[in-house]
């Protein structure tokens, strides 16, 4: 059996689309049951741990997490490896955004910001249920390390800006999709996979020995460094299209499935 399982979590173990936002009990026993048969496990996700909700921290489920893409991996509560952004990128991009009236939030390694005045964003999280009281509302960004930011606008494409980001040099990210308003950026050298490869490291895992569930584009170089890719049902095609398997998707515990077939059953 494979010793590292890393697993995304929207459209993988939840699925905030249809308001879906706690593990099921098939998928928490299957997790669980991985690892007493001695697997390690682990989040890989673009959220940084401040977004994570209690349960994912504080039932013991996972053994460690691959945050914000990468750029924060921890084990058993320790920092292991931490990537933040070039402080004079995040004010400078940070201005930009005052200019245009788009809105953005800072992801730190163990905070994150979000003005007060940024209601917008406020308004979506609390949408997905999560709590935002945690939201840091005062601070000096010269004082602060950020891994990743997220930007909201009104307007699709925040009236361009989103366009400028992504061709910002040394950083990448990802746009919701459908209606446009929401990005995420981060720097262009770190992904899931390479926050993976610093876990597996840590752990002195073989790459051959791991494993990954994801759904998303943000998941396709998580799937290509693990051992074996594991698509959702509801994954993007891109992803289907470079994992080993595909599984039922959230909305049918396909982790759950996924678990008991690929992976305790040795078929992986």
């Amino acid at each position: 059996m494979m010793k590292a399982g890393f697993f995304d979590i929207d459209g993988t173990l939840i699925n905030i689309m249809r308001q879906q936002t706690r593990i099921t009990e098939p998928t928490r026993a299957a997790i669980r049951k991985l690892r007493a048969a001695g697997c390690k496990t682990f989040i890989a996700s673009g959220r940084p741990k401040a977004y994570l909700d209690p349960e994912l921290l504080e039932k013991g489920d996972f053994d460690g997490y691959v945050l914000m893409n990468g750029a924060l991996v921890l084990y058993e509560g320790r920092v292991i490896y931490h990537q933040p952004l070039p402080k004079t990128d995040v004010k400078a991009i940070t201005e930009l955004c005052e200019q245009r009236g788009v809105e953005y939030i800072l992801e730190g390694a163990e905070h994150t910001y979000l003005k007060r005045e940024f209601r917008g964003f406020e308004a979506f999280y609390q949408s997905i249920d999560v709590d935002t009281d945690f939201f840091v509302r005062d601070y000096d960004i010269d004082d602060l390390e950020i891994g990743k930011m997220e930007f909201y606008s009104t307007e699709p494409l925040g009236g361009g800006l989103f366009t400028e980001l992504l061709q910002w040099p040394g950083l990448t990210g990802v746009m919701d999709p459908f209606h446009k308003k929401n990005l995420e950026l981060y720097a262009k050298d770190i992904t899931k996979g390479s926050g993976i490869l610093h876990a597996l490291e840590a752990l002195q895992i073989p790459v051959a020995e791991s494993f990954a569930f994801g759904d998303g584009v943000n998941d396709i170089e998580m799937m290509q460094t693990v051992g074996y890719g594991i698509a959702m049902g509801n994954a993007q095609p891109q992803v289907k299209e470079i994992a080993a398997a595909t599984v039922p998707s959230v909305d049918d515990d396909g982790v759950a499935w996924g678990i008991e077939h690929l992976i305790l059953k040795g078929d992986a």
